[in-house]
């Protein structure tokens, strides 16, 4: 099986050989790395920009003003801050233009923690991204998502931020990618290159099938009768287990995976909450501001009066920074300790 990084770098290479995406680039994109944590490596149309997070993304408006397709990385989140100005301009292109142009690009970058990166490669940019009208927000939890949501990301004719969480990109799936060999031996041979002798490598690439995932459409990764949770990314695959495990005490748990941040699915959400009559909104990112406060206000808005309880988010800290302790950064964004306790306390509420 795939892993996430591995994934992606296939949906690039459907993209440039099929999609007509002409350029993807970022700093250490292209040859010899393909990326800090590979996704990119072995790609015909990847090359390197200078340490620059404004002028990747500048370069990236104006190929897509231009008409072409590209996907521009910044390397880690944590560094991309510096482009909200710029971030703004793309979002609001077609507005502006009376929809006159479109801006066919897609922004990817690594986000989280998990990877005990201290303060500058541990930090979440989902709340941020969903305060930039115009602008579509995908993070997948599984290979297969990442390939999916990146094949419409690249086929979308506007902006698109591709988030991929830094401690998933070694994740491997359970489901296989559409033309992908079974035996996960056979795809490293094909598609990594060798740490050792590699002079002269070029990838072997599988005979890859399209497999779109709908920009703004949720899956539920496990169905329960008694509390709905709503997550992404990383925190997927811990609300998923400890949905596993509750299981075992009678307790049953629906877990959504929104995999899309905007548009979202809250057709998927509301139909859950009006079953369970509970929802635990759960992500990394700070506590405050939160994009699950907007989730939960709107439930408590429309969904009065078949809520048992009040909708609860399980977030980060609203710290300053990640510490490069492993025990600061795991008392700064949920655990299964944390997830497992709202969960139960949801449940054992009585309106």
């Amino acid at each position: 099986m795939a892993s996430v990084a591995q994934a992606i770098r296939m949906a690039l290479h459907y993209g440039e050989k099929n999609l007509q995406v002409k350029d993807v680039f970022g700093q250490d994109v292209g040859a010899p790395l393909g990326g800090v944590f590979t996704a990119t490596q072995g790609l015909k149309t990847a090359w390197n920009a200078p340490l620059d997070e404004r002028g990747i993304i500048s370069v990236a408006m104006g190929i897509a003003m231009a008409g072409d397709r590209c996907v521009a990385e910044i390397q880690f989140a944590d560094y991309i801050f510096n482009t909200m100005d710029l971030l703004k301009i793309a979002g609001n292109t077609l507005w502006c233009t009376n929809g006159q142009i479109q801006l066919p690009m897609v922004v990817m970058t690594p986000v989280g923690a998990g990877i005990f990166g201290s303060v500058y490669h541990s930090h979440s940019f989902d709340a941020w991204a969903s305060r930039l009208p115009g602008w579509k927000i995908v993070m997948p939890s599984t290979p297969l998502d990442a390939y999916g949501l990146m094949l419409a990301a690249i086929q979308d004719p506007n902006p698109v931020l591709y988030l991929k969480s830094k401690a998933l990109m070694r994740h491997k799936g359970d489901e296989l990618i559409p033309g992908e060999p079974a035996d996960e031996k056979t795809l490293k041979a094909m598609i990594d290159k060798p740490v050792q002798n590699a002079e002269g490598w070029k990838p072997r690439w599988p005979s890859l099938e399209e497999y779109v995932v709908p920009i703004g459409k949720g899956k539920i990764t496990r169905s329960g009768d008694h509390l709905t949770v709503v997550t992404y990314s990383r925190m997927v695959h811990l609300c998923n287990e400890i949905a596993d495990q509750l299981s075992a005490d009678g307790i049953s748990i629906e877990v959504i995976d929104l995999r899309s941040i905007y548009p979202y699915d809250w057709q998927m959400i509301k139909a859950s909450i009006e079953k369970t009559g509970k929802v635990l909104f759960v992500n990394e990112d700070t506590e405050v501001t939160n994009f699950g406060e907007h989730l939960a206000y709107r439930a408590t808005q429309e969904l009065f009066y078949q809520l048992m309880a009040a909708p609860r988010v399980i977030a980060g800290k609203n710290l300053p920074g990640i510490g490069l302790s492993p025990q600061l950064e795991k008392a700064s964004v949920p655990q299964a300790i944390d997830i497992e306790k709202a969960m139960r306390d949801l449940v054992a509420e009585v309106p």
